[in-house]
């Protein structure tokens, strides 16, 4: 009922006590959710409820949203960067430090734009380092992924070949190595990348997925 809950709260940016609010106006949604229109949970409690979910059970709703959208097996990587703008006190206070930003590599279906994995770090985690973690949890139903040059180096790209998965990454510079494999690799789809560059609200990592989540189930509904 909580996952639910979020899911309405993001998607018509309501705050936590709005949210409570039109739930109360909204029976038949609440029979459906288990929830008794007069006998809310207090805003507080389902501020508490993002967290308290494992971040499996947010992947899971990733997932099974994705899943709904025809899979190309064709994707495509990208990093960006998302604003942290009401990170916990308490928290930066016990890791001695200050969460400004999150960020958050992507991995998407370039036909669909199904968002099928995110991976979120407080660290500055190279993409090196973030593209093939997140590649090798979706291998399986890959056939190609792109991305650009900030995701290659040499141990990347024999690492997701190992996978057998056929990784379109940009070479930098202009010798003839490089040059010729982005005239080959754009012959294979690699102008399709940027399907992924898309931006999204500020938030933590939990709802960074609920969002890409959320995206999902929308462009499912357009087609219903």
């Amino acid at each position: 009922a909580h996952i639910v809950a979020h899911c309405i709260r993001k998607e018509e940016g309501y705050s936590y006590a709005e949210l409570v609010d039109r739930l109360s106006l909204m029976p038949e949604i609440c029979d459906r959710l288990g929830l008794h229109p007069d006998a809310l949970p207090d805003p507080t409690a389902f501020y508490h409820s993002l967290d308290r979910y494992a971040m499996y059970v947010w992947r899971a709703l990733l997932r099974i949203s994705a899943q709904q959208h025809p899979q190309s097996g064709h994707a495509a990587l990208d990093s960006t960067f998302f604003e942290r703008k009401q990170a916990s006190q308490y928290y930066l206070q016990r890791c001695g430090r200050s969460v400004k930003t999150i960020k958050a590599t992507t991995l998407t279906d370039t036909e669909s734009l199904a968002g099928l994995d995110v991976h979120c770090c407080i660290e500055r985690e190279h993409d090196t380092k973030a593209g093939p973690r997140v590649v090798r949890r979706n291998a399986d139903d890959l056939r190609s992924v792109a991305a650009d040059n900030g995701f290659q180096d040499w141990h990347t790209e024999y690492e997701i070949a190992a996978l057998d998965v056929e990784y379109l990454v940009q070479h930098q510079g202009s010798k003839p190595m490089a040059t010729a494999n982005n005239a080959l690799i754009r012959a294979k789809g690699y102008t399709q990348r940027w399907m992924s560059e898309t931006s999204y609200s500020t938030v933590k990592r939990t709802e960074i997925v609920l969002l890409f989540a959320l995206n999902n189930i929308k462009k499912l509904a357009k087609t219903l």
